[in-house]
């Protein structure tokens, strides 16, 4: 009798449980449907208010009025107003989260933490050497070269080397002419 009691208490709770994972799991989907109506609110007023702050006080009052008035960032602002945009009605994405929708729609997010991102590979070398290339290139010429620049120059030998032979005309080969190279100057 007291296996019988302890299987009836352990289904009960078993039920239990189930009940709470239902009813958490609907409450879950409604605040996240509510979240995203928010969102979807402010970005339909930010859209006003930016267009009243143009009207009232010019193109470059927006970010201003934003950091006065907006508790959340400016990008934050641009995704409510960009998800506004995209869609008219908001139950057409019933059932996303925020983050989802954004995914959905093309509206570019920021990693969860973003600070704790990091390249999972390091750059190949010769990208690495382009890059000191195109940065030693953009120097005007006149500037004094810095201890940087002529590291640079120490470490961009080689690959300049390389380069140069595909840059600069290949010698002449004291081969004879031939007439039909065009190259060659014709006899008339």
């Amino acid at each position: 009798m007291n296996s019988a009691f302890s299987i009836a208490t352990a289904a009960a709770e078993i039920n239990r449980l189930h009940d709470d994972a239902k009813r958490y799991a609907a409450a879950s989907r409604q605040a996240l449907h509510s979240a995203l109506v928010a969102a979807w609110q402010a970005g339909q007023l930010l859209i006003l208010e930016k267009k009243r702050v143009f009207h009232a006080m010019g193109p470059g009052a927006w970010l201003l009025w934003l950091k006065a008035n907006f508790r959340g960032t400016a990008r934050t602002a641009q995704r409510y107003m960009r998800l506004a945009q995209s869609v008219t009605d908001v139950a057409f994405l019933q059932g996303l989260s925020l983050r989802q929708s954004y995914a959905r729609l093309g509206i570019a997010t920021e990693p969860k933490t973003p600070g704790k991102r990091r390249l999972r590979h390091t750059l190949p070398a010769h990208v690495v050497l382009a890059n000191k290339l195109v940065r030693t290139l953009k120097r005007r010429p006149g500037q004094t070269i810095n201890e940087q620049g002529e590291a640079y120059r120490r470490d961009l030998r080689a690959l300049y080397e390389k380069l140069r032979l595909w840059f600069e005309p290949a010698p002449a080969a004291p081969a004879t002419a031939n007439l039909n190279s065009p190259t060659c100057p014709k006899k008339r």
